[in-house]
């Protein structure tokens, strides 16, 4: 009788100890299938293709759709009772706190006395006045007069214009280009608000040099 008792110890032994293998055993394939899904979703990460960078013009498009005054939510631009809805721009200098118009043509006239002695230069917007590359080339070759020969510049080259006036602000003065060059090419109209908004930030770079 206790041989048979400890038979059945035994049996139970074993049968425990067989269950705690298989166990054992689903712990490690719930492990295996664990590290598996992760390294798929490192291996997809890796291999998903960047996203494609957005050009300046596009973000101030979506910049202008999102305070567009149609939208309930956008925030509102400062304005008088009754007056129209005019984009809102800030000067970093306190004698150009004025409306949006008094601004535009302030730093319109700016540009004017900056450039009125270069050939092929006739600054009346910021839009047209700006689409051959060469307004921006005497502004800038006013203030850095050594980093090229304007003279031998064409309004018909306008890429080369462009080119030229965007990256020796880059390099020369640390004015960041705003403003793509295969968008000013394509357009005969460049958008007033990304042209008015780089040469602002050439403003902040030399308002203070004559």
């Amino acid at each position: 009788m206790v041989a048979n008792v400890n038979v059945l110890f035994a049996e139970e032994e074993e049968v425990t100890v067989t269950s705690s293998v298989r166990r054992n055993s689903s712990e490690k394939t719930v492990s295996s299938s664990t590290t598996t899904t992760k390294t798929s979703k490192v291996i997809e990460s890796m291999t998903r293709p960047a996203p494609k960078p957005v050009s300046p013009f596009a973000k101030f498009r979506q910049l202008e759709k999102q305070n567009s005054t149609n939208s309930p939510n956008s925030p509102k631009s400062p304005q008088s009772p009754g007056s129209p809805a005019l984009p809102y721009f800030k000067f970093t200098d306190p004698a150009l706190q004025a409306s949006a118009v008094t601004i535009k043509e302030r730093l319109l006239q700016w540009c004017r006395d900056k450039t009125r002695d270069y050939e092929n230069v006739k600054l009346e917007n910021f839009s047209t006045s700006w689409a051959d590359g060469l307004a921006f080339c005497a502004l800038v070759h006013h203030f850095l007069p050594d980093a090229f020969d304007y003279s031998q510049l064409s309004p018909e080259k306008r890429r080369h214009n462009f080119t030229l006036a965007f990256k020796i602000a880059d390099e020369k003065a640390g004015i960041y280009p705003l403003l793509d060059v295969d968008d000013m090419v394509t357009m005969r109209k460049p958008d007033w608000k990304c042209v008015f908004t780089y040469v602002q930030s050439i403003y902040r770079r030399f308002k203070d040099q004559d």
